[in-house]
């Protein structure tokens, strides 16, 4: 029979996967900015919003914080990495306004995540302690990125129209919740559970309304930006959100 922790690690990799997927979702939004040398109307807040969150939950899984979480680390790492070229490309074809913006954003990001490392190392003692403390501020701001979808189902449901909602984006969504959910409970982790729970709530929402609403989508030609992720890994985190 297998064990709980050989379980736990086939969710995990499975998870890791999933989160891949994810994380590479936004390439032709990027491929579309090197094209055209130009950001247009595209905004960097999803992938600022992203790389935060893969900071902090690299950070809740490193042994010194929570033992035994390595598949976390792993997949907020390759995220953290695929983030940082996002916005490279972005800060490269952005104008001086926009580039000054993200990078003021960046600039609070690294030093809030800095103060976070420097004051949990330094004022927690126990594994207990500092697990908490990340964890928390993890289902803070994972929490807020699950909520984004909000936004994009409100719009489904006034327009009746599910064109800036992408279906293969919302399953994943949902499937990446609920494989780190399921992670998660193998071996109880509250801070990772809270946050991919409502990941795979909202995709499940999301499937709901692009079912009731598909036929009444006018079928034209679309540009949209496709959804950013964030790995809200513990589990994933991802934000479906259309910016023109």
């Amino acid at each position: 029979m297998i064990s709980p922790d050989a379980a736990r690690n086939v969710v995990g990799i499975i998870g890791n996967v999933i989160s891949f997927g994810l994380f590479l979702s936004p390439a032709p939004t990027f491929w579309r900015i090197w094209k055209a040398r130009d950001v247009e109307e595209f905004k960097p807040d999803p992938y600022l919003a992203t790389l935060l969150n893969c900071m902090l939950w690299v950070f809740y899984g490193i042994p010194v914080v929570h033992p035994n979480s390595i598949l976390v680390v792993t997949i907020n790492g390759i995220g953290l990495v695929i983030e940082a070229i996002y916005l490279t490309i972005f800060f490269i074809y952005s104008d001086g306004k926009k580039r000054k913006k993200a990078f003021a954003i960046l600039a609070v990001e690294i030093l809030f995540v800095v103060a976070v490392v420097l004051g949990v190392i330094l004022g927690a003692h126990t594994h207990e302690k500092r697990s908490m403390i990340v964890g928390i501020l993890c289902v803070i701001f994972g929490s807020m990125m699950y909520a984004s979808p909000l936004t994009i189902m409100g719009k489904v449901i006034k327009t009746k129209s599910v064109e800036y909602m992408p279906f293969l984006l919302s399953l994943v969504s949902f499937l990446n919740g609920c494989c780190w959910t399921a992670y998660a409970l193998i071996r109880f982790d509250l801070y990772v559970t809270i946050p991919n729970a409502l990941g795979a709530f909202f995709g499940l929402i999301q499937l709901i309304l692009y079912v009731w609403y598909y036929k009444s989508t006018p079928k034209k030609e679309k540009n949209v930006e496709l959804p950013t992720v964030s790995r809200n890994v513990g589990g994933g985190n991802v934000t479906v959100s259309v910016e023109r």
